[in-house]
């Protein structure tokens, strides 16, 4: 569902949402919550229960087709998925190196694909004021590889999550396509598409300023190719 978020700046009532096992959920929809919105019909014709349940099974799109938004079931905390056109993907200009098209299976209409690179730098921005509170996030690279891959086997990647401006994210070194004798970190989602975790990041108030999830891979002496990203994602993390 696309969804131009202009009602959410005018829509600032709470829901509170009742769900089996008594527990109450709330999900505070104001111009805070959704920076951008256009299909009132969400609101209208469903009950503030399905809401609920819709936006927990059914990632709906903002920003101009950029992010998508969802709720956690289990908690009721805000979900966010950056999608290819909304990453800063150093090269993505040249047609050469990266190329966005599209797959039935994503969510978004385009995804972005390594054609032929010797480095990469990607990254995904969001406000932390538009994250759920007291709320530890963990940040996921969503992708797969296409047919014809190669690269990627050799190098491990660097991913960093950290509030920009700052240096204390903690880098990891991600194999994303590992060898038979090293470890898989990556899980399949179950959607046609695999995650790893690049960090992660605790939003106390909201007040951090823009979170920032990188990888990086500067150092390769191997050309690499068919990479897909969908996008990265936050979600909360489990207690």
């Amino acid at each position: 569902m696309l969804v131009d978020y202009q009602w959410c700046l005018e829509y600032s009532d709470q829901l509170r949402i009742q769900i089996p096992r008594g527990r109450i959920f709330c999900l505070l929809i104001t111009s805070r919550s959704f920076p951008t919105v256009s299909d009132s019909s969400l609101t209208t014709s469903l009950s503030k229960k399905d809401l609920y349940f819709h936006l927990c099974h059914n990632p709906i799109i903002i920003n101009n087709g950029n992010m998508s938004f969802a709720l956690e079931p289990e908690s009721g905390k805000k979900c966010y998925m950056v999608g290819a056109r909304g990453l800063s993907i150093a090269g993505a200009d040249e047609p050469y190196t990266w190329i966005l098209t599209s797959l039935p299976e994503s969510r978004f209409p385009e995804v972005a694909k390594v054609n032929s690179v010797w480095w990469f730098n990607v990254k995904a921005m969001i406000e932390t004021k538009i994250l759920s509170l007291r709320t530890n996030y963990g940040a996921y690279l969503v992708f797969k590889f296409a047919e014809s891959t190669s690269g990627f086997e050799r190098r491990p990647v660097i991913s960093r999550v950290y509030i920009e401006g700052s240096d204390n994210g903690l880098r990891r070194s991600l194999s994303l396509d590992p060898s038979r004798n090293m470890a898989r970190l990556s899980q399949d989602r179950g959607d046609g598409w695999m995650e790893i975790e690049m960090g992660e990041f605790f939003n106390e108030n909201g007040g951090d300023g823009m979170l920032v999830c990188s990888l990086l891979e500067f150092d390769s002496y191997i050309a690499m190719r068919g990479l897909i990203i969908q996008g990265i994602e936050l979600r909360p993390k489990s207690d």
